[in-house]
């Protein structure tokens, strides 16, 4: 491979890593081609860009990118795929779904992410990213806590609490 092409597979890769708030590294070799296939569907029906890399070239990516993402650098050894997504959960859940339901196959393999501008090295960090709240579930539990009291009001109004309230409010206006 010329100079110039490699050049032009950093600059591309640069861009993904710029564009992206969170992105994968794993190990995918040894997936025969309907497995690889079948993951890069789910992929794609998940919103996940898959693309296999060489640790060369995205460690100098990683190097001219604007994401402080040095630590990454351990885990550039032997095959590496990356996984770019919107959200920080969803390659998680994707690689935790793929394994289980291929599980003589063990891939593919969690080596690192780069998640919420932090960094997770290691198969023990899988669950916890698995765990991590995206920004719309966040907004979901906010909105709910924040609707939950006018709930338990309107509830104890229609469970024969109004008719208690209405005749306090009588007895009130009785009084005057």
């Amino acid at each position: 491979m010329k100079r110039s092409e490699k050049q032009t597979i950093i600059d591309s890769l640069v861009e993904e890593i710029n564009s992206y708030n969170h992105f994968y590294l794993t190990d995918i070799a040894e997936l025969d081609a309907v497995k690889t296939s079948e993951l890069r569907r789910i992929c794609f029906q998940k919103d996940v860009k898959l693309i296999v890399v060489k640790n060369t070239l995205l460690k100098k990516a990683l190097e001219a990118s604007n994401k402080n993402a040095e630590e990454l650098f351990v885990a550039l050894k032997g095959n590496t795929s990356l996984m770019f997504s919107e959200t920080g959960n969803v390659p998680a859940k994707l690689i935790q779904d793929f394994r289980k339901k291929n599980k003589r196959i063990g891939k593919p393999v969690f080596k690192a992410a780069y998640v919420e501008e932090c960094v997770y090295v290691g198969e023990n960090q899988l669950e916890s990213l698995v765990n991590v709240k995206s920004k719309e579930e966040l907004i979901g539990d906010v909105i709910a806590l924040l609707q939950s009291p006018a709930k338990n009001v309107i509830s104890a109004l229609q469970n024969g609490g109004g008719q208690k309230i209405v005749g306090i409010l009588k007895t009130l206006s009785e009084k005057e």
